[in-house]
């Protein structure tokens, strides 16, 4: 979205709405404390499928509101933010309240498994995170689709003249960011082994920095994926870093707020010097 002018601040409640969803339904047969008792295993297929649907449901609104209504993408994804914590919260007080933990053994090796070889282990999760780097590699530099979203970032008016239907891929890009977050949000439940209806608190603010580390500008039109790839290792070292060493939690958030706020601004200047 930042490559577009605008930005998702709904990310990290969509995350924790698809982690709750699929820690109901991921629960394990043999847990006595299941949320639904009556429930058969459901494939891990089929709860893919239905947390994404509701991910993509999310972002056609906040796409529609955005491209159709004209609501700047921080008004509307903010109000979009509290309106999806408020029914993960519904949701989550009417399965008990308390956090969904106990999943099926399937589920768990799913987002906690890793290929061995030798000493070195692979996680599954970093092959999920390899395979959504290659398809979004592809969609951004392969396809119209991709083009069609720089085009925008760089001057929507523009594109709109030369034939680009400007609403309709804006819909596409919040969209098939839903999905993603759903995707990782149901990974985020399985490695961490529960879920509550606070997880994904402030995700939203990692992710933009590590786009901006990365090089992706908020002017819009300028930024590539291997780009926010190295900007999510570097903020991921950085994270573990201060953790490693003891830093207070409660600094790390002034750090990486600092970050945020030193990236945006050089970004910034090297815009104001192109002008």
């Amino acid at each position: 979205m930042i490559v577009t002018q605008g930005t998702d601040l709904s990310a990290g409640r969509q995350v924790g709405l698809a982690a709750v969803i699929t820690a109901t339904l991921m629960q394990s047969m043999e847990n006595m404390n299941r949320v639904f008792p009556n429930l058969s295993e459901i494939p891990i297929p089929v709860v893919i499928l239905a947390v994404c649907a509701v991910g993509a449901v999310i972002g056609l609104l906040n796409g529609f509101v955005i491209a159709y209504l004209n609501v700047t993408p921080f008004i509307a994804t903010m109000g979009t933010m509290i309106i999806v914590y408020g029914i993960n919260s519904l949701y989550y007080d009417a399965v008990g309240g308390s956090p969904i933990a106990g999943f099926s053994d399937s589920f768990s090796s799913f987002a906690q498994g890793f290929f061995r070889f030798g000493d070195f282990k692979l996680s599954y999760i970093t092959i999920y995170a390899v395979i959504a780097t290659l398809i979004m590699w592809t969609l951004w530099n392969k396809t119209r689709f991709g083009k069609n979203i720089f085009a925008i970032g760089g001057n929507s008016e523009a594109a709109r003249v030369s034939g680009v239907n400007v609403p309709l891929n804006l819909m596409g890009i919040y969209m098939l960011s839903g999905v993603f977050y759903a995707f990782g949000g149901m990974l985020e439940a399985g490695r961490i082994g529960s879920a509550t209806n606070n997880l994904g608190f402030m995700y939203e603010m990692d992710a933009i920095a590590a786009c901006v580390v990365g090089g992706v500008s908020f002017a819009g039109g300028v930024g590539t994926i291997i780009g926010v790839v190295t900007g999510v290792i570097i903020f991921t070292v950085i994270n573990y870093g201060l953790t490693y060493i003891g830093v207070n939690p409660y600094w790390q958030y002034i750090i990486k707020g600092g970050i945020i706020v030193l990236a945006v601004s050089i970004d910034s200047l090297k815009y104001a010097k192109k002008k």
